[in-house]
């Protein structure tokens, strides 16, 4: 199908660096959990230019504050990373209101990520969507399988495909899938929920959660996913930005 996340002319998968914020720090949790957090940087402004400089088209952010009090925190830091960056960039965490999507996108924020909301009321999404055409991503966040919520504190009995197939009548831009269990462990990708969510539903399947090295960066791509999120391994050096878009650039020929 088309995409609103915009074309590929001259790739077979998008990169989003992720820029994970908490207490205006550029941080990255083990498997969503608070009490696990490694600080990389205290100017994430400054980290979103330098992804940019190493290739970047586009950046993932997450307002870890937000996500875990269920309103937008993190407006001022937003701010300054879209304005430095001067790419489109995605946000989620804690946009649960028509007035919390209005606030995020005054920050210049391109697309807005729903989680907790979408499950809670469905409904909310679709006219979300209607409301702002391909500016809005479903974020479905699993563990075993199940749709996590309120900054994966607390875990549903929905199926995480059964959520995308809920919504996937809208006007969505895409649906960002997390395993996590696999995020920010280093332990690669959950490739069969994966394919069981591109199965699943008709909108393109971002993946978050694992990515550790450039073979997993190769596998996405070989299994045809639409685009990737990489967090840890890209600040600990296991990944490297530009190897990484060369490879997306190059990979099948493209």
């Amino acid at each position: 199908m088309a995409s609103f996340l915009g074309p590929r002319p001259d790739r077979v998968m998008i990169i989003y660096p992720a820029i994970d914020l908490l207490g205006g720090r550029c941080v990255r949790l083990v498997q969503g959990d608070y009490a696990r957090e490694t600080v990389f940087s205290d100017d994430p402004a400054a980290v979103g230019a330098r992804w940019v400089a190493e290739g970047a088209d586009r950046l993932h952010l997450v307002d870890l504050d937000g996500a875990k009090v269920g309103r937008p925190i993190n407006g001022a830091v937003v701010r300054r990373i879209v304005e430095t960056a001067g790419v489109p960039c995605q946000l989620g965490g804690g946009i649960r209101s028509d007035a919390d999507l209005a606030e995020v996108f005054g920050w210049g924020v391109r697309w807005a990520v729903l989680g907790t909301r979408a499950l809670q009321d469905p409904a909310w999404v679709r006219r979300a969507a209607e409301q702002y055409p391909g500016r809005v991503v479903l974020g479905v966040d699993a563990r075993d399988g199940f749709v996590a919520t309120d900054g994966w504190l607390n875990t549903s009995t929905t199926k995480a495909a059964d959520l995308a197939k809920m919504v996937e009548d809208a006007p969505l831009a895409a649906v960002v899938y997390t395993d996590i269990a696999r995020d920010g462990m280093m332990s690669g990708p959950n490739y069969d929920a994966l394919a069981a969510m591109r199965a699943a539903t008709r909108l393109p399947v971002i993946a978050s959660g694992g990515v550790s090295d450039h073979a997993q960066v190769q596998k996405l791509v070989d299994a045809g996913t639409y685009a990737c999120i990489i967090g840890r391994a890209l600040y600990e050096g296991q990944i490297r930005l530009p190897e990484a878009l060369a490879q997306v650039r190059t990979a099948g020929g493209a």
